[in-house]
C-alpha cells in the first residue's frame, strides 16, 4: 500500500482531471451547486438552532404566543429544508454517477487497448481481477470521495459557524480566581480532538481488512464465473466435486477476511456506541450548573447543549468517517493498482528495449520475421533463431511444439513482447488470427458472428450463405435470438462459426492457431479446404497437429 503522500498524489493524478474534461463547464457549476447548497444547510441547522432556543424560552415563560409563533416558523424551515435537502441529493448523485462515468471511460480505455488487457497479465503487482476493480472499486471510488469531501466541507462549516455561536453562549466563568472565556468551546475541542485520536487509532486496522477482504471476494467472485463459463466443460468430465472443493477453498478465504474485518469492526463499534451515548448527555451536563445557578434561560441551555453537540460532530469527522474512508481507500488502492501496472505496461513496450520484440510495417506485402527469439516474461529463453518469409497466397504448415506456434502468433499480432529480433509485417491488411475458441460477445447470434464489426456491416444474405458453407445451416434461424453463445453453442459449433467469420471478413493474411482441433479430421479437412477454395489469394498460416494438413501447405516450419 502506497503512504498517503504518495496515495494521494497518484490518486488526483488519475481522477482529478474529470474537473478539467470535455464537460468541465457543466461539471463546475454542478460542484460550485453542490457547495451553495452545502453552506445553505449550514444556514438552515443556524437557524434551526436559534429557533430551538426561542422555543424553550417560550416553554420557560409559559407563552402561549410565543409557543404560536414557533410553530409557525417550523413550517417554513420544515418546507425550505426538504427543498434544500431533496436538491442536495440529486445534485451530489448527478456529480457521483458523472465522476464514475468518466472514470470508468478512463480506466476501461487503459486497460481495453492494444492488446493490454492481455499482456497485464503477465506483470508483477495487485492488479488481479481487472473487471471487479473497474465494475466495483471505481463505483466506490468516485461515490465515497463526494461523500467524504462533502461532509468534510460540512463538518468544517458547521465547526466555524457552531464555535462563534458556543463562544457567544459561553460567556465568562470564573474558575479559582482566573476567568475563561469560551470555555465550552475549549472543553468541545478538548473532548473531540481526544476522541477523534483515540478513535483513529482505533480504526487504523480496518483499512487493511477492508482491502484484504475486498481482494478475496473479487477471487471467489472470478471463481464462480469461470466456472458459469466453462459448465459443459465441468460437466462432461464430471468435475463438480472439485468445483465444490475449490469453491470451499475460495470461500474460506473469505470467512477468514470476514472475520478479520469483523474483529477491526467490533473494536470501532465498541468505541463509537459509547462515544455515541457519552455525546448525547455530556453537552447539557456541561451547561446544566450555568442554569441551575440560574446564570442562563432554558433557552439557551438547549441552544448551548446543540452547538456544543455541532462543533463535537464537526470535530469528530475523523471518527464518523473512519468506516467509508478504510472502504473507499481499500477501492482506491485496486484501482490505483490496475492503473500502475498498466502504466508500467505502456512504458516497457515504448522504452527501446533489446529484449523486446520490434515490430514493423513492410513496405512491400510480405510477412518477414528475422533472427526472432522468444523469451518467457522472466526472460527464460522459449525459441530462438526464428526467419520466415511468407508471401501473398502462401499457405505454411508451423508444425513442432504448439505452445511455442502460438507464441510466435501472438508476437506477430503484438501481444507477445518479451523477446528479441524483428517482425515485417505486410503493408496491405491486417492479420486475422483465429485462436483456438472465438470470442462470441453475449447478444444476437448475428452479433456474434460479425464482431467487430456491427451487424450493418453484413447482409442477412451473406451470413446465412457462409453459415451453410461453414455446416451450421440449423443455426440461420437464430441470428435474432439473444442467447450466452459461449454456453449455448458446442466448441465445434464455435470453431465453425470462426470459420463463417474469417470467411465474412475475407482477409489476406490469416493465422488459424489450432482452429479446427475439436474436429474430426474430415471436418478439419472440410474447412481448410472451404478456406482455400473461398480465400485463394490470402496467405496462411496454420498450426495443427492433423497430418493430412500438409495436402493443403506448401512448405512446413518446425519449432522446438
Amino acid at each position: 500500500m502506497l503512504n498517503a503522500k504518495g496515495f494521494f498524489h497518484q490518486f488526483v493524478a488519475l481522477a482529478g482531471p474529470y474537473w478539467n474534461s470535455e464537460n468541465k463547464r457543466f461539471i463546475r457549476n454542478r460542484t460550485l451547486t453542490l457547495i451553495v447548497l452545502t453552506v445553505m444547510q449550514i444556514g438552515m441547522a443556524v437557524v434551526i438552532n436559534a429557533w430551538s432556543a426561542a422555543l424553550f424560552d417560550a416553554l420557560e415563560q409559559h407563552s402561549m404566543a410565543g409557543l404560536v409563533e414557533q410553530i409557525g416558523l417550523l413550517v417554513i424551515i420544515f418546507g425550505a429544508g426538504i427543498a434544500i435537502t431533496s436538491t442536495h441529493m440529486t445534485v451530489k448523485r448527478s456529480l457521483q454517477i458523472g465522476w464514475r462515468s468518466w472514470l470508468t471511460e478512463r480506466v476501461s480505455g487503459l486497460w481495453m487497448d492494444n492488446g493490454r488487457q492481455y499482456q497485464v497479465i503477465f506483470m508483477p503487482g495487485e492488479h488481479d481481477n481487472p473487471d471487479g476493480r473497474i465494475a466495483e472499486d471505481v463505483r466506490i471510488v468516485t461515490e465515497e470521495a463526494v461523500q467524504l469531501l462533502h461532509s468534510l466541507f460540512y463538518s468544517l462549516l458547521l465547526l466555524i459557524s457552531f464555535t462563534q455561536i458556543l463562544w457567544r453562549l459561553s460567556g465568562t466563568v470564573v474558575l479559582g480566581g482566573m476567568e475563561i472565556q469560551g470555555h465550552l468551546v475549549w472543553i468541545a475541542l478538548i473532548y473531540a480532538v481526544g476522541a477523534s485520536i483515540l478513535g483513529w487509532w482505533v480504526g487504523r486496522p480496518l483499512v487493511k481488512a477492508t482491502d484484504a477482504r475486498q481482494t478475496v471476494e473479487a477471487n471467489f467472485r472470478f471463481g464462480l464465473v469461470k466456472a458459469r463459463e466453462n459448465s459443459m466443460a465441468i460437466a462432461l468430465v464430471h468435475g463438480e466435486a472439485n468445483e465444490r472443493q475449490r469453491f470451499g477453498s475460495l470461500f474460506q478465504t473469505v470467512k477468514d477476511a470476514f472475520d478479520r474485518q469483523s474483529l477491526a469492526w467490533r473494536n470501532i463499534m465498541m468505541f463509537t456506541s459509547g462515544y455515541s451515548v457519552l455525546s448525547m448527555a455530556f453537552p447539557i451536563l456541561v451547561s446544566a450548573p450555568r442554569y441551575v445557578l440560574g446564570s442562563i434561560s432554558l433557552g439557551a441551555l438547549m441552544q448551548s447543549a446543540q452547538a456544543f453537540q455541532h462543533m463535537a460532530s464537526a470535530l469528530s469527522w475523523p471518527i464518523d468517517n473512519m468506516a467509508a474512508f478504510a472502504n473507499w481507500r481499500a477501492s482506491a488502492d485496486r484501482v490505483l493498482g490496475l492503473v500502475s501496472a498498466l502504466d508500467n505496461l505502456e512504458q516497457e513496450m515504448e522504452c527501446p528495449d533489446p529484449h523486446r520484440i520490434c515490430l514493423s510495417k513492410s513496405q512491400v506485402s510480405v510477412l518477414s520475421i528475422h533472427d526472432l527469439c522468444l523469451h518467457k516474461r522472466d526472460g527464460e529463453l522459449i525459441a530462438s533463431g526464428i526467419n520466415i518469409e511468407i508471401r501473398p497466397a502462401e499457405r505454411v504448415w508451423v508444425n513442432g511444439n504448439a505452445a511455442t506456434g502460438a507464441k510466435l502468433f501472438k508476437a506477430i499480432v503484438g501481444l507477445w513482447p518479451w523477446g528479441s529480433g524483428r517482425i515485417e509485417l505486410p503493408d496491405d491488411e491486417p492479420l486475422f488470427l483465429m485462436p483456438p475458441r472465438p470470442y462470441l460477445p453475449s447478444g444476437t447470434l448475428w452479433s456474434a458472428i460479425c464482431y467487430p464489426h456491427g451487424v450493418e456491416q453484413f447482409s442477412t444474405i451473406g451470413v446465412k450463405e457462409v453459415l451453410k458453407k461453414v455446416g451450421l445451416e440449423e443455426l440461420q434461424k437464430q441470428l435474432d435470438e439473444t442467447e450466452n453463445w459461449d454456453a449455448a453453442l458446442t466448441r465445434e459449433q464455435q470453431q465453425r462459426l470462426g470459420a463463417a467469420r474469417l470467411l465474412l471478413n475475407r482477409p489476406k493474411w490469416i493465422m488459424l492457431q489450432e482452429a479446427f482441433d475439436s474436429l474430426d479430421p474430415k471436418g478439419e479437412t472440410e474447412m481448410l479446404s472451404l478456406i482455400r477454395d473461398e480465400l485463394p489469394e490470402a496467405a496462411m498460416l496454420t498450426i495443427t497437429n492433423q497430418p493430412t494438413a500438409d495436402a493443403f501447405h506448401q512448405r512446413r516450419i518446425v519449432l522446438p
